[in-house]
C-alpha cells in the first residue's frame, strides 16, 4: 500500500486512539459495500481503511508502523499482499465494532442478551360508559399474564444454585457465523439469548424464572378520554425470562354508545322531542346533562323542527385542560297522531282562522308562478 495509513483515515500521527476510531467509523460507514453495491472502487477503499485501522488501533502495531512504516507488516498477508482476492478479509468482524457501538448500549444486541429476555407487552380492551369518560374513573382489570417466580426470585435456578455463564457464547447471548465475506450474528442456540445456562432449573417455573398468573390492576382513567384512547402501564406486562425486564400493559378504551347523547369531539348532542303545541306557544323545558343534573332551556314561540340550542361548557372535559366542550340540544317537533274527532275539528277551525305557516305558503306560491298557476 503506497498511501500512508494516517492519510487514509484523514488523521494526524499525533491523533489519539479515540479520534482515530471515530475517523475510521465515519469512513467505514461511507464506503461499506452494502451502501455501495457493485462499486469496486468503494470496496477497495473499504478494505484499505480497515487494514489501516487494524494496524493503528493496536498500540504495538502502531508503534512498529510509526518506526518502520508498512514494511514492518509485509510478508504476512500472503501472496499478492493483503488486498488482492479478498483472502482472509472479514467484512462482518471488521464492521462488528460499529454495530456494537450502535446497538450495544440499549438495543436488542446488547451484551449478556438481557434485552432478548424482556417480557412481552400485553393488550387489554376495556369498555367504559360515556358518563365514566365524562367524569373519569378508576377501573379494576384482571389480566392473564406471567409474573416473576417467587421460589427462585426470577433467576430460574433451584435454591442453592445460580445460573452460569454460557460456554458457547461466553455470556454474550449471541454467536457469530461466517458466511462468505460477511459474519452473521444469531441468538445463541445453547442459552437462547440469555447469556447464562442453568444446571439445576427451578422446579416451580422449569427454569423460566416466571409463572402464569392472573394479575389484578387498578387503571386510572382521566376525564375526557375518547374512544380508542391508549393507556400505558409501564412494567405491568409479562415478566421477563430469568430476571429480564417486564413488558408493558396497554389498555385500549372503547366508549359505549349512549342512548340519549351523541359525542362529537368535546361537544355533546342531544335530540329532544317536543309537542307541536310546545313549539307553537313556546315555554321552558328541562333536559338531561352528562353530569346527572337537569338543565332548563327556553323554547321561543314558533320554534321549528331541528332548531338547536347551545349550552356552553356542558360538553365533555378536554384532556390536559380545564376547559369543557359545549352541549347542543336539537328539538324534534312531533306531529300529533291518533287524533280524536274533536281534535281534528279543532285543527280544521284553527287552519281556517288564518295563515300560520308562512314558509310553506311562500313555497307553493313560487311553485304556482313557475308553472303558470
Amino acid at each position: 500500500m503506497s498511501q500512508d495509513f494516517y492519510e487514509l483515515l484523514g488523521v494526524q500521527r499525533t491523533t489519539s486512539a479515540d479520534d482515530i476510531k471515530k475517523a475510521y467509523r465515519k469512513l467505514a460507514m461511507q464506503y461499506h459495500p452494502d451502501r455501495n453495491p457493485g462499486d469496486k472502487e468503494a470496496e477497495r477503499k473499504f478494505k484499505e481503511i480497515n487494514h489501516a485501522y487494524d494496524i493503528l488501533k493496536d498500540p504495538e502495531k502502531r508503534a512498529a508502523y510509526d518506526r518502520y512504516g508498512a514494511a514492518a507488516f509485509e510478508g504476512g498477508a500472503g501472496p499478492g499482499g493483503p488486498f488482492q482476492g479478498g483472502q482472509g478479509f472479514d467484512f462482518g468482524s471488521v464492521f462488528g465494532d460499529i454495530f456494537e457501538e450502535m446497538f450495544g448500549a440499549g438495543g436488542q444486541r446488547g451484551r449478556g442478551g438481557r434485552a432478548d429476555m424482556r417480557g412481552q407487552d400485553l393488550r387489554f380492551n376495556l369498555e367504559i360508559t360515556l358518563e365514566q369518560a365524562f367524569a373519569g374513573t378508576e377501573a379494576t382489570v384482571r389480566v392473564p399474564s406471567s409474573v416473576s417466580c417467587e421460589v427462585c426470585h426470577g433467576s430460574g435456578a433451584e435454591a442453592g444454585s445460580k445460573p452460569q455463564q454460557c460456554p458457547t457464547c461466553q455470556g454474550r447471548g449471541r454467536i457469530r457465523a461466517q458466511q462468505g465475506f460477511f459474519t452473521v450474528e444469531r441468538t445463541c442456540h445453547t442459552c437462547h439469548g440469555a447469556g447464562q445456562v442453568i444446571d439445576k432449573p427451578c422446579k416451580t417455573c422449569a427454569g423460566q424464572g416466571r409463572v402464569r398468573r392472573e394479575k389484578t390492576l387498578k387503571v386510572n382513567i382521566p376525564a375526557g378520554v375518547e374512544d380508542g384512547t391508549r393507556i400505558r402501564l409501564s412494567g405491568e406486562g409479562e415478566a421477563g425470562a430469568r430476571g429480564g425486564p417486564a413488558g408493558d400493559l396497554y389498555v385500549f378504551l372503547s366508549v359505549r354508545r349512549h342512548q340519549l347523547f351523541e359525542r362529537e369531539g368535546a361537544d355533546v348532542h342531544c335530540r329532544v322531542p317536543i309537542s307541536m303545541v310546545q313549539a307553537t306557544l313556546g315555554g321552558n323545558i328541562e333536559v338531561p346533562t352528562l353530569d346527572g343534573k337537569m338543565a332548563r332551556i327556553n323554547i321561543p314561540a314558533g320554534a321549528q323542527n331541528g332548531h338547536q340550542f347551545r349550552m356552553r361548557g356542558k360538553g365533555m372535559p378536554i384532556m390536559r385542560s380545564s376547559q369543557h366542550g359545549d352541549m347542543y340540544i336539537e328539538i324534534n317537533v312531533e306531529t300529533p297522531t291518533n287524533l280524536t274527532s274533536k281534535q281534528k275539528e279543532l285543527l280544521k277551525e284553527f287552519e281556517k282562522a288564518g295563515k300560520t305557516s308562512p314558509e310553506s305558503e311562500g313555497f307553493f306560491s313560487k311553485v304556482k308562478e313557475m308553472f303558470g298557476g
